[in-house]
């Protein structure tokens, strides 16, 4: 019955594909209903404590953008890549990466990409080198995020198995692991297809006058983003000074946090206290927030991670005492294999808190230690390998030049050889950090 359940699984997991976004969740809960009144199987337990994380987290960000503060932050981003564009290939990335990070979302990404473009190419750089490091980038930047969904799942998970793990544990392992891939994989897109002036293909297509017209934009030149108002530096420092007391708390929660008190449930209050601070500082319309961007795609991520997670763990749970008995021999000689668990999760899952809210139960039923979950907890982004994420496909369409790009057989497009790059990268560096000072 099990190959039978994983079947089920996958249908559901190809199905959302085709639909993309939330359909996963919805098709989820389909999946969890066939499951109940067809085989007769107990649902599992859906992830409360993750979902209510990340509603949290996206209610924050989501105010933050609001204010104009989420723009704010790209504008800074911007003067510096037009100060420096010929460190574009390491600059982009590490602007993009950094968003992430400090927002919590990879979906902060594309307002930088038709800069990250028009700086390439202005300076005669080859746009597919930056651009498609820095969609990578982007989704690398989850995992060494401390109000990332990803790190939410990692210390719900570590609660719920009464595991001693705190934010800066995570945070030791993955913001060193993922600049190090980052770092490698621009290291080796600097070199990465024929300079403009050699490629035949492109400069065939320049003998086409509406083709060279349409390679810059009159407008890049101006500023793409809005001056910096007083409601946005205010909703940027009050939410930078939010982030800093989530780690300073995580760092010293025994001695802060009063008793019995979670880390995860303190990350869900504390995050709704920075949203509710920024409304009151800057006094903006609560309609904004719930119509930006981030709130979008925060809330189909909630909903996704709702469905698939909820299913994965109703067959999980039912046939664990089965997977336990056929993997926990090989796992348990090597346990890195794990992380080739993840990442091929990943690839169809498209979500980095779906894919550990599923596989991090898992590991800890098997056996797996602590230091070697949290070592390879990169390997979990590997949606690069199919080039339909939606920042992939924007880093396609604003490469005006058709350098990025899906190429004949689907998989040899754009981001594949920098995203395995830097993903196995940062997965081997996590390891080795990781279970050298555990």
């Amino acid at each position: 019955m099990f190959y039978i359940h994983m079947l089920l699984l996958l249908a559901v997991i190809f199905v959302g594909i085709r639909h993309g976004g939330i359909a996963f969740g919805l098709l989820g809960g389909l999946g969890v209903s066939v499951l109940a009144f067809v085989f007769g199987v107990a649902p599992g337990a859906p992830p409360i404590s993750v979902m209510l994380i990340i509603l949290a987290v996206v209610a924050a960000s989501a105010t933050l953008e609001a204010t104009g503060g989420l723009k704010l932050l790209v504008k800074f981003a911007e003067k510096l890549l037009r100060k420096h564009p010929e460190h574009i290939v390491f600059l982009g990335p590490l602007c993009t990466y950094s968003l992430t990070v400090l927002v919590g979302t990879g979906h902060s990404v594309y307002p930088l990409l038709p800069v990250i473009y028009d700086v390439a190419y202005k300076k005669g750089i080859r746009p597919e080198r930056p651009l498609a490091m820095a969609t990578v980038a982007s989704q690398m930047g989850i995992t060494a995020s401390p109000i990332a969904a990803a790190a939410a799942v990692v210390l719900a998970t570590a609660v719920d198995n009464n595991l001693d793990i705190n934010l800066l544990d995570v945070l030791m392992v993955t913001i060193p692991a993922t600049l190090t891939g980052l770092l490698v994989a621009c290291t080796w897109s600097l070199k990465r297809g024929k300079d403009l002036d050699k490629d035949e293909e492109f400069q065939a297509r320049l003998t086409d006058d509406e083709f060279r017209e349409a390679l810059t934009d009159p407008k890049a030149d101006e500023v793409q983003t809005p001056q910096a108002e007083s409601t946005a530096k205010k909703g940027l420092t009050v939410f930078l000074l939010g982030i800093f007391a989530v780690i300073m708390v995580a760092m010293f929660s025994k001695q802060i946090l009063p008793a019995g008190v979670k880390m995860s449930v303190a990350i869900q209050f504390m995050m709704l206290s920075v949203g509710g601070v920024i409304l009151l500082a800057t006094n903006i319309s609560p309609k904004k927030i719930v119509t930006s961007n981030v709130f979008t795609a925060g809330m189909t991520a909630v909903i996704i991670i709702f469905g698939i997670a909820w299913m994965s763990d109703t067959i999980i749970e039912h046939h664990k005492t089965y997977l336990v008995s056929a993997v926990s021999d090989i796992v348990s000689v090597y346990p890195w294999t794990f992380a080739i668990a993840m990442f091929v999760s990943s690839i169809f899952l498209k979500s980095q808190a779906a894919v550990l809210t599923i596989m991090l139960p898992l590991g800890y039923s098997l056996g797996i230690p602590a230091p070697v979950l949290i070592g390879v907890l990169p390997a979990c982004y590997a949606y690069f390998f199919f080039p339909f994420y939606p920042s992939d496909l924007a880093a396609i369409s604003f490469d005006r030049t058709g350098t990025t790009h899906i190429g004949k057989y689907v998989l040899n497009h754009s981001f594949i050889i920098p995203g395995f790059i830097g993903v196995v990268t940062a997965t081997f560096v996590g390891y080795f950090i990781s279970m050298a000072i555990n």
